[in-house]
């Protein structure tokens, strides 16, 4: 095991800032614990569709699964509000990006 530290390139909100971002303006990263990634939606396939294509594209930047820790179903029954919340609850280093870094950093290509 190496001494160097890992260096890792974090967003304010502490996930890497390559990871690929839910495209919808309802979607998005939310806070620990357990990072949630979060689609809202009146309609619960369309939520479904767009989170299995931001995970899709978040295991390609990440060369490897994603690790979904569990995937959570809410209802938003205020008005104005989308009714469906689909939320998958990710393993934060990987929304980091660390696995990337430790393959870079193993291969001899880390940037300082």
């Amino acid at each position: 095991m190496s001494d160097k530290p890992i260096e890792l390139d974090l967003d304010d909100a502490g996930v890497a800032t390559s990871l690929p971002r839910p495209v919808h303006p309802r979607d998005g990263v939310q806070q620990v614990p357990y990072r949630p990634v979060q689609f809202r939606d009146d309609d619960l396939p369309s939520a479904l569709e767009r989170s299995a294509a931001w995970l899709r594209d978040a295991q390609e930047w990440l060369g490897e699964a994603v690790d979904v820790i569990a995937i959570h179903l809410d209802y938003d029954e205020r008005d104005g509000s989308p009714y469906y919340d689909v939320k998958l609850l990710c393993n934060e280093e990987d929304l980091a990006g660390a696995p990337i870094a430790v393959r870079e950093q193993a291969a001899g290509h880390t940037s300082a």
